[in-house]
């Protein structure tokens, strides 16, 4: 449990429930959600073609998907 001291002053009720009020709304705040990933449509690979591998026959395969 968290306490809160006045180390200086002499703070009235209400300023002391007002501080009290803020504390406790800044704590209740929820973290940042992550960020969305990108939909698979989005993504850099999909739209890279593979690579072309060398050797015999080869180029009648570059045709075929």
């Amino acid at each position: 449990m968290n306490t809160v001291r006045v180390t200086k002053g002499d703070p009235t009720p209400a300023e002391l429930a007002a501080l009290v009020a803020v504390l406790a709304a800044r704590s209740a705040t929820p973290a940042p959600a992550a960020p969305e990933r990108p939909s698979n449509w989005a993504t850099y690979w999909r739209n890279t073609r593979t690579p072309f591998h060398p050797g015999p026959g080869q180029w009648r395969a570059s045709a075929h998907p």
